[in-house]
């Protein structure tokens, strides 16, 4: 009885495995799509902050959701340094929500 329930527990858990890294990589391609991979890398500064490093500076904050999508939206200048995000208006408010959710699940 106990290994059935633990099977059936560790198939649930791939299956959910599953599911995350299918999202991911659906986020991933919007983001490479909406060209974020022109300023943003996942791991790395390159004109803007790592993605990762937006997750480890916002998890936890209230408010961090809507505020980073504001940001995104309407563009933003100086948490980061001096050199300005643009606008990115042509990205769905949908998408952008999808985007900013993405990055704050990063690790």
């Amino acid at each position: 009885m106990k290994r059935t329930t633990l099977i059936a527990a560790a198939a649930a858990l791939a299956a959910v495995s599953a599911a995350t890294v299918a999202r991911a990589a659906d986020e991933e391609a919007l983001a490479r799509k909406s060209n974020c991979f022109a300023c943003h890398a996942v791991d790395k500064k390159v004109i803007g902050p790592a993605y990762k490093d937006v997750a480890k500076k916002y998890r936890g904050q209230a408010g961090a959701e809507a505020k980073l999508i504001e940001k995104v939206k309407k563009g933003g200048q100086g948490v980061w340094g001096p050199v300005p995000m643009p606008p990115n208006a042509a990205v769905s408010d949908a998408d952008i929500k999808k985007l900013v959710e993405w990055v704050l699940s990063l690790h």
